[in-house]
């Protein structure tokens, strides 16, 4: 009876952490579209070369997001055992080691964007637009990761309100600069990258400084024991990044295979990927939300309250999405004409929306067991996850499906591998807590 009252809590907990975050990833998720959208009315060629972008962009952020997964474990563990000088160093580490490893992966993308366009097989037509798109896009990928740390380090310290309130920010300014930067001053593709760049770079100047006066960051790194911090923040960071990295390993893959049916069906795949990210924007917002509950609760050998926890969260995702997956089939005919005047364009569109978000529940859940398994000091156990559900269930569904009923059929093995996902993950997850439970046999 004691444990009655506890899960209403939990859903309290659970939604006051969690909905400044889907507001800020919802207006991410906006603006990502919008440029969509307007980048849609230029034609054919700019949308796919924005399409080829999309995997190198999943890339970028899968860095980043790993290293994002480590703060928020180690600052706030830090923090709850009342060491806040040190949480404060390690905020000024995960950001001066984040920006670095930014800045090193943007450059190696445009250093080697030759076989990388190569691999992913994009038409010699189209690679002047994505070059000329490349430099500006590549500089705001990196403001993007440095005002990620940023929000990782409020994140870690309790707070999901300033990085929710700058994302809408910085997204809303990003909406209004679209159609001034791509057609009032004539940059074209270009524009939607420079609009990002200036959003990102004022949402920067904003951040920061609060993270100073908040006394959230210091940078006198050498009093920190730099080798222990960097092992510390290192051992939760490989794991967590290289399972961050599997979707856009994925995502490359998949866009190689879809590229050998044509540009449209490029464009086409670029914009159902980028509906998938605004379809998924509650699952990103619960992957950012729940750590930092599971790992107090982990740190107090709360087990029950975990499982409770993960419940909740799990049915809600399952039920969310097959909502959402059946609002995107009823409206598939409207989306698909209105994100691309091109006929061809329009048709595999409205193929892949009839198919492919039917799948998303499966594919939300994948997303969150990893997430958990990371909190749950299980980083080896997520990375599985993205391995299995990378290797076993999505792409070879998708290289089967293409090669029974082509186009069609590689869309149907997307939502088959999808749902296998799944099914495997929270099994994965299952037997994860089981090992956990002899670790705190009084839990």
């Amino acid at each position: 009876m004691q444990n009655q009252p506890q899960s209403p809590s939990l859903a309290r907990q659970l939604y006051q952490m969690t909905w400044p975050m889907l507001f800020g990833v919802l207006s991410l998720m906006t603006f990502q579209l919008t440029d969509s959208a307007f980048v849609g009315q230029l034609g054919r060629d700019p949308l796919a070369a924005l399409g080829f972008t999309v995997p190198m962009q999943q890339l970028v952020s899968g860095m980043y997001v790993g290293l994002g997964i480590a703060t928020t474990a180690i600052i706030s563990r830090t923090l709850g055992q009342g060491d806040n000088l040190r949480a404060q160093r390690l905020g000024g580490l995960v950001v001066t080691i984040g920006a670095s490893l930014a800045l090193i992966l943007c450059l190696s993308v445009w250093l080697l964007q030759t076989g990388i366009l190569n691999f992913l097989g994009a038409d010699d037509q189209l690679r002047p637009a994505i070059r000329e798109y490349w430099v500006p896009w590549l500089m705001s990928a990196w403001l993007g990761a440095l005002l990620y740390f940023g929000y990782a380090v409020c994140r870690a310290n309790g707070d999901t309100k300033l990085p929710g309130y700058m994302m809408i920010a910085t997204s809303l300014l990003n909406i209004a600069l679209d159609p001034l930067y791509i057609f009032v001053f004539g940059w074209g593709l270009p524009g939607a990258a420079w609009a990002t760049i200036t959003a990102f770079g004022i949402g920067a100047l904003v951040v920061f400084p609060a993270l100073v006066r908040r006394q959230w960051l210091r940078f006198d790194l050498l009093q920190l024991q730099l080798a222990k911090a960097i092992k510390q923040l290192g051992g939760i960071m490989a794991p967590a990044m290289v399972s961050q990295l599997m979707p856009p390993l994925s995502a490359m893959l998949a866009t190689s295979l879809v590229a050998g049916f044509g540009s449209a069906a490029v464009a086409a795949w670029g914009l159902g990927t980028r509906l998938e990210f605004f379809s998924i924007v509650v699952v990103l917002a619960l992957t950012m939300s729940m750590p930092p509950m599971i790992g107090r609760m982990l740190g107090a050998g709360e087990l029950d309250n975990i499982r409770k926890l993960v419940r909740i969260a799990v049915r809600f995702v399952v039920v969310w999405q097959l909502m959402l997956g059946l609002v995107w089939l009823t409206a598939s005919g409207l989306v698909s004409t209105l994100f691309s005047r091109d006929a061809d364009v329009q048709d595999i569109l409205l193929s892949y929306l009839l198919r492919v978000p039917l799948s998303y529940s499966g594919l939300g859940v994948c997303m969150l067991m990893v997430s958990i398994n990371n909190a749950l000091g299980l980083p080896m156990r997520a990375l599985l996850i993205s391995t299995l559900r990378l290797f076993a269930c999505y792409l070879p569904l998708l290289w089967l499906g293409a090669q029974v009923s082509g186009l069609t059929g590689l869309m149907s093995g997307a939502l088959i591998g999808n749902l296998f996902a799944g099914v495997m993950a929270y099994s994965l997850y299952r037997q994860g807590m089981t090992r956990l439970r002899q670790k705190y046999p009084a839990t």
